[in-house]
């Protein structure tokens, strides 16, 4: 017996199935937790600049701040990509990135020129990146992604 969740119900059926499927499903949220994983990869392994960058920020002690950056991004990441408490998972990289993206790109206090233009662009991308995580933590609160890849 086949159990149709609320969404087949209210949804047309698509064209494109190869979306629908649980690889092409890892692979998109593989995609938006990519910046995730490889920025904390490169703190792993250059941790001298990990701690260079928290002291930029201001956040002391610096290699605590670098190292649960490290574990945050990549646990995070894990249970986005996994299905293992994606929603969880998916609102914490949204809190995360709005934080950060806060803190690291703060346009409004530059000069006028291609460095605030480039701030306030990455500022608005990142805006996109929390917009795409809460999605993610609706349509898995939903029932949409909660199912662990195959």
């Amino acid at each position: 017996m086949t159990t149709i969740t609320r969404f087949e119900q209210t949804t047309p059926p698509t064209r494109c199935n190869a979306l629908n499927g649980s690889t092409a499903k890892v692979l998109m949220l593989g995609a938006l937790c990519s910046a995730y994983i490889q920025g904390a990869l490169t703190k792993l392994f250059d941790f001298d600049g990990a701690i260079q960058e928290m002291t930029h920020f201001g956040l002391l002690p610096a290699p605590l701040f670098a190292a649960g950056v490290i574990g945050f991004e990549l646990v995070t990441s894990a249970m986005v990509i996994t299905g293992f408490h994606r929603r969880a998972g998916a609102l914490a990289l949204a809190a995360f990135t709005l934080a950060a993206t806060f803190i690291a790109l703060q346009f409004w206090t530059m000069p006028a020129g291609p460095a605030r233009s480039g701030a306030t662009n990455a500022l608005f991308e990142h805006l996109g990146l929390v917009a795409a995580f809460l999605l993610v933590a609706g349509m898995d609160a939903s029932g949409e992604t909660s199912k662990k890849p195959a």
